[in-house]
């Protein structure tokens, strides 16, 4: 019987040639039949077979799949029942197709490797094949699939012009390499990324795993040309966690996106992710060992906690409505991060391809400028951190950021205030600053806002409680873009060495980010919104209040340190 079916399948290569055949309800090429023979791999189960598991005594090859006479009725001359198991199918919030229960080839290929009919159970045979060991089920193992498909790649689908559409990131059918053949339904099935009778490549697969053509023959996904997790050369360097079991001495482009998805076996099973922990598919590789120690940041005092969530975030959440929380993927698109630095306003490569919401509040894709993709999180939808109990205690960023509030740092827009001597060159009264300017590690640590030693979050120490005492540290968050000796020489105001001096926080008077357009009496220019546990309403006038003159002038209506202000001018 084996001549007569190795006959046959020469056959079919002849025919293939002429691309009339249909194996497995799939178009099969000639160089895909004329590949490595069957026997040299582990779907040879016969007792010359050279993987573990094998027959006593059978010697022919094909029967446990095939044969010419009594098979199951099922193309192509199927040998075996098919499974009669209910399958948990795969589910996810980004999953445009409609999945069912497996069909076609894929129920055929599972009547094995869902390990619940014995491996020796064919149609053509009386009795069951007998095996080492007696009845014997597909062992465990990566090839056991189960019936529990959820943590595997969807078949069973079709896959068509609509779905390509629905998707937006799927390719076209008629844009499919050759190499991904869909069944005669339009179907995706196992055989279309499998090839039953080659190993070539490993795991049977129709192409070879570097650089994932199987995956992106399909998934054309936004900013992979170029991107880092597409190009990088970098390699393991052997400590810590293996992030590439499967792929050991491959570089991050050649793994492309097998650096952080699994086809089977995911740890979690919606985005198809290695690891359940959504932060450890990137930290097992960003931990120093493969890519920039993110980790290490991570670790500090002060720190975007990423490992607080689990299971939380969605592809493709509203920023009005999503539960607080903060993952990677949240700031990174990892799709389409690059190495790219621009200036600002640009937004970096590592922010690439990242949603936001813009300084109106609406929902932007992609962000425009880094602080669009801050506002998700620190603007309507769940505010800042409070530091500082503020006169007007807004803890809307966006609002603070507004070209429409009273005073901001120049982040969304240019600055209001046309006349800061203080300011260190390169930066002038029209210069554009970005959150990660305050907002980062520290040096030495991979820039980004991971994680500092610096509350909240900050490159470098800004000392907000009273009576602290003045010094190129204590405000050195400050002074990274306001001349110390400036400041203090009172070239912008000529009591800002007398506050400093006594021991007066810059916080005390000045709110970082800006005071947001409000019905609240006071101007708050020039940052001024005043830390109410330390400044308290003037007690003859009852008034908490600075008030701007003309250029360089003001005066204020204050208690400060056992300083009444009724008012004070400048």
């Amino acid at each position: 019987m084996t001549n007569w079916i190795l006959r046959s399948i020469r056959r079919l290569a002849d025919l293939a040639r002429l691309g009339v055949v249909l194996m497995w309800g799939i178009t099969i090429s000639a160089s895909a039949l004329s590949a490595q023979s069957i026997s040299d791999t582990k779907h040879n189960l016969s007792a010359g077979g050279p993987g573990p598991v094998k027959a006593v005594s059978e010697t022919q090859i094909c029967i446990f799949c095939h044969a010419p006479h009594r098979a199951s009725g099922q193309a192509p001359l199927w040998n075996r029942e098919d499974s009669r198991a209910n399958y948990i199918v795969y589910t996810s919030p980004t999953l445009d197709a409609a999945l069912g229960q497996p069909t076609g080839s894929s129920r055929l290929c599972l009547s094995c490797h869902d390990g619940t009919i014995a491996l020796g159970n064919v149609s053509s045979e009386s009795g069951e094949i007998q095996f080492e060991g007696g009845t014997i089920f597909l062992p465990s193992g990566h090839s056991l699939i189960t019936t529990d498909l959820g943590d595997d790649h969807p078949i069973s689908f079709i896959y068509d012009d609509a779905l390509a559409l629905s998707d937006q990131e799927l390719r076209i059918p008629s844009a499919l390499p050759p190499t991904i053949p869909l069944d005669h339904e339009s179907r995706m099935q196992c055989a279309s990324c499998h090839d039953a009778h080659n190993d070539d490549f490993g795991s049977f697969l129709r192409e070879s795993p570097l650089f994932s053509p199987l995956c992106l023959g399909c998934h054309d996904k936004n900013g992979w040309v170029g991107a880092s997790h597409a190009t990088a050369g970098n390699t393991w360097n052997g400590s810590g966690i293996d992030p590439w079991p499967h792929a050991d001495g491959a570089t991050v482009a050649e793994n492309g996106c097998m650096n952080c998805h699994q086809a089977h076996e995911a740890g979690q099973p919606p985005q198809l992710l290695s690891y359940a922990q959504e932060e450890n598919n990137c930290l097992v590789c960003h931990s120093g060992n493969v890519g920039s120690d993110v980790n290490a940041a991570l670790s500090l005092v002060s720190t975007h906690p990423v490992s607080s969530f689990t299971g939380i975030h969605q592809p493709g959440e509203s920023p009005q409505s999503m539960p607080r929380h903060v993952e990677c993927t949240d700031c990174h698109n990892p799709h389409a991060a690059n190495s790219a630095d621009p200036p600002p306003p640009g937004l970096s490569g590592s922010l690439q391809l990242t949603s936001g919401v813009d300084i109106d509040a609406n929902p932007v894709f992609p962000a425009s400028y880094s602080y669009e993709i801050c506002l998700k999180c620190h603007g309507d939808s769940h505010g800042s951190l409070s530091v500082v109990t503020r006169q007007v205690n807004n803890l809307n960023t966006r609002q603070d950021f507004h070209p429409m509030a009273v005073s901001f740092h120049p982040v969304a827009a240019v600055g209001k205030n046309s006349d800061v001597p203080s300011l260190i060159p390169p930066l002038n009264e029209n210069s554009i600053i970005k959150c990660e300017d305050c907002h980062s590690a520290p040096a030495g640590f991979v820039t980004g806002t991971h994680g500092s030693d610096f509350v909240p979050l900050l490159k470098l120490n800004y000392e907000t409680t009273d009576f602290t005492q003045e010094s190129p540290q204590a405000y050195a968050l400050c002074y990274s873009c306001h001349d110390r000796s400036t400041i203090l020489s009172s070239a912008s105001f000529k009591e800002h060495e007398k506050h400093l001096g006594e021991d007066v926080p810059c916080a005390v008077c000045h709110d970082a980010h800006g005071v947001m357009a409000s019905g609240d009496v006071g101007g708050h220019g020039h940052l001024i919104n005043f830390d109410v546990t330390v400044v308290f309403p003037d007690p003859e006038t009852g008034r908490l209040e600075f008030v701007e003159g003309e250029p360089g002038k003001g005066e204020c209506y204050l208690l400060c340190h056992n300083e009444g202000h009724s008012p004070k001018s400048y």
